[in-house]
């Protein structure tokens, strides 16, 4: 190499170092707030869930951990938000995804159904449990229209019933805002290609699934997370709902760690949150590796 070609190496290698220098700084606070905000705390939760207590802080491993997944207390929870979440969630991404596909289209009413959907985002949780209280009260709207019917009066938060009744509100809760973010995915889709599909006689359902739901592969990944997020903090409706102790299938993970920590025992809410973390990561990491091979040849 010349000498003029080093020096021009040698420059444009210190203006990357001067570029990735200056990137570290701006990204300084915000790397500081997540280290001293979220890896600091988790990993102190993963130290108190190998210890056996906070004051004499003996290493203990796995004890913590064979002692949760021996609560019977924990397994319920455990099972019950699995249950509400294999449930809740594909109905919330396939519902708000109906909905946005359906808004797309020449329909009358259009706004109105939009503005019907959305109006839930606007409306406090503790609202929306009032509303839920009056409806499916013993003597709420609900069991009045059952009895118009000529059928018994059903306690609504107490019988078999009552995971439908959380999901109905789940759903309400949600299919508004994912069903914004498919209408925007959806607006973001190429209209050459619907046009040439069109033009080369294609069908509503081929050019769903062959066009549509390949630009759609990120953002169902995204609405899914939430969703899945959302599922697990289902906790504060149904808390406020039915209080620490509610119906045995309404019995989340949530209520679990909530009644350990008012019981002061660290070490296996600490154990529970970990169990917790592992659980939503895998969860994630499949999720995030399927939409990986779907979108790929959109991408390219």
């Amino acid at each position: 190499m010349t000498k003029v070609a080093i020096e021009k190496r040698l420059q444009h290698l210190k203006k990357n170092r001067r570029n990735i220098i200056s990137g570290f700084l701006w990204l300084a606070p915000s790397l500081i707030g997540m280290v001293i905000f979220y890896v600091g705390p988790y990993i102190e939760i993963v130290r108190h869930s190998l210890i056996d207590n906070p004051v004499r802080r003996n290493f203990v491993f796995l004890d913590n951990f064979i002692d949760l997944f021996s609560n019977h207390s924990f397994i319920t929870g455990a099972r019950n938000t699995l249950v509400f979440s294999v449930i809740a969630v594909p109905l919330a991404v396939v519902l708000s995804l109906l909905i946005a596909l359906m808004l797309e289209a020449r329909i009358p009413f259009k706004s109105y159904f939009r503005t019907f959907f959305l109006s839930p985002l606007m409306v406090p949780v503790a609202s929306v449990v009032l509303i839920w209280q009056v409806l499916f009260h013993n003597s709420g709207a609900v069991n009045e229209l059952t009895m118009a019917l000529g059928l018994d009066r059903i306690d609504w938060m107490r019988s078999e019933f009552s995971p439908i009744v959380v999901i109905v509100l789940f759903l309400w809760r949600n299919l508004g805002f994912f069903m914004i973010l498919f209408m925007a995915a959806l607006n973001n889709i190429p209209r050459e290609l619907l046009e040439t599909a069109d033009v080369e006689g294609a069908g509503p359902f081929t050019k769903l699934f062959a066009i549509k739901m390949r630009y759609l592969s990120p953002t169902l990944l995204f609405v899914t997370i939430l969703a899945l997020i959302n599922s697990f903090r289902i906790f504060r409706e149904v808390h406020l709902l039915t209080g620490n102790i509610p119906y045995g299938r309404l019995y989340m993970i949530q209520h679990f760690m909530n009644n350990i920590f008012h019981n002061l025992n660290y070490q296996r809410l600490a154990a529970a949150a970990v169990v917790m973390t592992v659980i939503m990561v895998i969860i994630i990491a499949v999720l995030f590796v399927v939409e990986n091979r779907y979108g790929r040849d959109v991408e390219e």
